[in-house]
């Protein structure tokens, strides 16, 4: 079984983890979450000697989509997301406003992800799941022993609820019915933060075990 290639590129002033998945045998990579430093990421595809074929987006916060604009605008590549976070993906403007951060207008999605769907790049297979609560499309992408899981899931915490669209109960039941669910030795890889695995968050993390609660 091919074994995926995954780069974490922190960036910006969010420290938002935008990550470069690709089939290092096949060249063929997407973009997750492209966040603020867009030249960055370009770069690196260039460096790496791959071949950009998609832009997955796990959510549409601002944080997350801000990079999308120049980078299909330089190599014209689709955009996939959650027709749930379609308001807050067309609001990236305005959600630049709020935050004071110039944002332009993203291209319009090629297509919608939904709950099992699963998509490929070169020849690798990523299920979708659908891990509604930090905000209504909020997905997670699940295979070959890894999961990209957004703001959902963190080492040690959970994402925040209180943003247009958030809701605590819901994110629990999420992360419990569609991350849990997975196998312990399972590498999570955040929106933000340092990766962790399914089995150290299930024992670990204090938003699971009941020491805190989410409100």
């Amino acid at each position: 079984m091919p074994q995926p290639k995954v780069i974490c590129l922190t960036n910006g002033q969010f420290m938002e983890n935008c990550y470069l998945l690709a089939d290092p045998q096949m060249g063929d990579a997407v973009l997750i979450d492209p966040g603020e430093e867009a030249d960055l990421f370009l770069r690196r595809i260039a460096t790496e000697d791959l071949t950009l074929r998609a832009i997955w987006l796990t959510h549409a916060h601002l944080d997350h989509v801000i990079g999308v604009a120049p980078v299909v605008e330089r190599t014209g590549v689709p955009v996939y997301l959650h027709p749930a976070d379609r308001p807050l993906y067309e609001g990236v403007g305005h959600q630049g406003e709020w935050l004071g951060v110039p944002a332009s207008a993203p291209p319009a999605p090629e297509g919608y992800l939904a709950e099992g769907d699963t998509l490929g790049i070169g020849a690798l297979c990523f299920e979708v799941r659908h891990v509604p609560g930090h905000s209504p499309g909020s997905i997670a992408l699940v295979g070959h022993g890894v999961a990209f899981v957004g703001d959902a899931l963190f080492a040690g915490s959970v994402g925040r609820t209180d943003l247009p669209g958030g809701n605590a109960d819901t994110l629990i039941a999420s992360i419990r019915e569609k991350l849990l669910a997975l196998p312990d030795e399972t590498v999570v890889y955040p929106g933000h933060g340092p990766e962790t695995t399914i089995g150290q968050e299930r024992t670990t993390n204090p938003f699971l075990t009941g020491t805190y609660r989410l409100v």
